[in-house]
């Protein structure tokens, strides 16, 4: 079958979207299906254009068999809303036009974030008589308001509203959790066209790993107890909560927070940091995504941590499942939701409440102080891993692919759960 991806972020790029949507690709390449990426420049967060690349109107590559078509597009950091949406809406309109002259596909799909990547995808298939399938990864505008990045606003029901358009007129849906498959499904989208496929690791890449002793020398983390959060520092993730938590445990020799990713919020919370004496937080700057095995080997203990807002309680931040494959006890403090019920019913780490810095500094301690209890969660999380495979979600969206390119994307639910052999979690 010969796809057409559109997502506004590839490797180089290491975000949860770039990621998926690149190893999902590679395994698809290896069963035999021709895969073209449409994407732009890789530039994100910060903005600026990574070594090597420049901002053309058409490049060409080959990436692990993957063919990455990259177009021209406004580039501005990961921050402010009018920029950010000049950005996007520009990606879509070089992609769109782009797309047009690719080889004609099978099945055009998108992925959000960003909304308006998911816009130019079913453009190009209504153009061209092809079938979209949507991949749900965000609920846009929704999760705008939720950061408060924006009030609700006339322009927010208005892309809602054509939100709405896009779910209705896509040939099926891949949400990446069931909450968003429940909420879809209240606004009057039909149940059977909307696939579960859950996020998943990509379990040849990550293993458990010895501490990597150059870079633990290299920031002071040789013989410390790490608590690591590796990810986007943005708005989303409220990582401030974690710096309230760290001044309540400085006079602690024992405990360093590590904070490793790139992200809009980055330089404020260095600064805050800075501001509060937090000796205790160590900031890493953004690794290649082959670095990644790396920086987990530095942590004892992997935080996964995001706002405290009932949007991100229908959230499965990525990093659960790739500290789950390095065999990492799990200290989540994000609204209850899917991903808490995911750490709980594997047993794989401690839940705390998001926005509760006491909370957390109290999980950190007893975390420290129970070895028993670490060696628990840790067992149990690499024991999970194999369930979250990169390979399972291949496999069931290749299903969703195939169904919506062969006139059957109404029963998308179906074929992947057939292909698959298991059926989604209900939301909790």
């Amino acid at each position: 079958m010969n796809i057409l991806f559109l997502t506004e972020n590839f490797p180089p790029e290491t975000n949860a979207a770039a990621t998926r949507v690149f190893e999902r690709a590679c395994y698809w390449v290896k069963a035999g299906h021709d895969v073209t990426v449409m994407t732009c420049a890789p530039n994100f967060p910060e903005g600026r254009l990574f070594p090597g690349y420049q901002n053309r109107w058409r490049q060409i590559d080959m990436m692990s068999g993957i063919r990455v078509v990259r177009v021209k597009s406004f580039i501005t950091p990961n921050e402010g809303i009018v920029l950010r949406t000049l950005d996007f809406m520009s990606f879509m309109v070089t992609a769109y036009v782009a797309a047009l002259f690719e080889k004609r596909p099978d099945v055009v799909a998108a992925t959000s974030p960003q909304f308006f990547a998911a816009v130019a995808g079913w453009a190009v298939a209504a153009c061209r008589r092809l079938p979209f399938v949507f991949e749900l990864g965000d609920l846009w505008p929704a999760s705008i308001i939720a950061v408060g990045a924006m009030k609700d606003n006339f322009l927010l029901r208005l892309m809602e509203r054509l939100e709405l358009f896009l779910y209705r007129r896509a040939a099926a849906i891949v949400a990446l959790t069931a909450a968003f498959k429940k909420n879809l499904v209240g606004r009057g989208i039909l149940a059977d066209k909307i696939a579960v496929v859950l996020n998943g690791v990509d379990l040849p890449r990550y293993a458990p790993t010895p501490k990597d002793t150059k870079l633990a020398a290299q920031y002071g983390l040789e013989n410390s107890f790490t608590i690591g959060y590796v990810g986007t520092h943005g708005m989303a993730h409220g990582l401030d909560n974690i710096l309230s938590a760290a001044e309540r445990l400085k006079n602690d020799s024992r405990v360093r927070f590590m904070l490793a990713g790139p992200g809009a919020s980055r330089d404020a919370l260095i600064a805050d940091a800075h501001k509060r004496g937090l000796d205790n937080v160590v900031f890493l700057p953004p690794q290649p995504k082959s670095r990644m095995p790396a920086v987990w080997s530095l942590c004892n203990v992997a935080l996964i941590h995001l706002r405290d807002d009932p949007v991100f309680a229908k959230v499965i931040p990525s990093k659960i499942f790739e500290a789950m494959a390095m065999g990492l006890p799990l200290l989540i403090a994000v609204p209850h939701g899917e991903a808490t019920g995911i750490v709980e019913a594997d047993g794989a780490g401690m839940v705390v409440a998001p926005g509760n810095p006491v909370a957390l500094a109290d999980a950190v301690l007893r975390l420290a102080n129970d070895e028993v209890l670490r060696r628990k969660f840790a067992a149990r999380s690499l024991a999970a891993a194999p369930h979250h495979s990169r390979a399972h979600q291949a496999t069931a969206m290749m299903a969703v692919l195939e169904a919506a390119a062969t006139g059957c994307g109404h029963q998308a639910a179906r074929h992947a759960e057939n292909k698959t052999g298991t059926a989604p979690k209900p939301s909790t």
